[in-house]
């Protein structure tokens, strides 16, 4: 491992990249997490697919930046990247049904205590 970070940054076309310095294991890991691995002059170019959206892309690049870290690398995260909270995420607020609010029998054989 290097002491140098590993960039996962949105580029100018909008596609996530990765750079820095990526060994095998790190190279294995962005490719759990979607990122695709093409060889270039210069050496690999590293990228999430295209056209699958921006939130899709946020949160791939999300993922491997926390497996990553997990990993002990240093990671660099484009602001850009991480995901919005949904407004999904809050818990449902609980409603009561028409029946929960009506009266129930009791079950048979039990006797019901008189109201006071």
């Amino acid at each position: 491992m290097s002491d140098e970070a590993i960039h996962i940054t949105r580029g100018l076309g909008g596609e996530v990249e990765v750079n820095g310095p990526v060994d095998a294991f790190a190279a294995s890991v962005l490719a759990r997490a979607g990122f695709d691995t093409y060889p270039t002059l210069r050496g690999v170019w590293i990228r999430l697919p295209f056209d699958l959206g921006r939130t899709w892309e946020n949160e791939h690049a999300t993922w491997a930046a926390e497996m990553l870290t997990a990993a002990r690398y240093s990671v660099d995260l484009d602001p850009d990247l991480c995901p919005t909270p949904a407004a999904a995420s809050a818990p449902p607020t609980l409603r009561r049904t028409k029946t929960a609010m009506t009266a129930q029998p009791s079950p048979a054989g039990t006797p019901r205590r008189p109201r006071r």
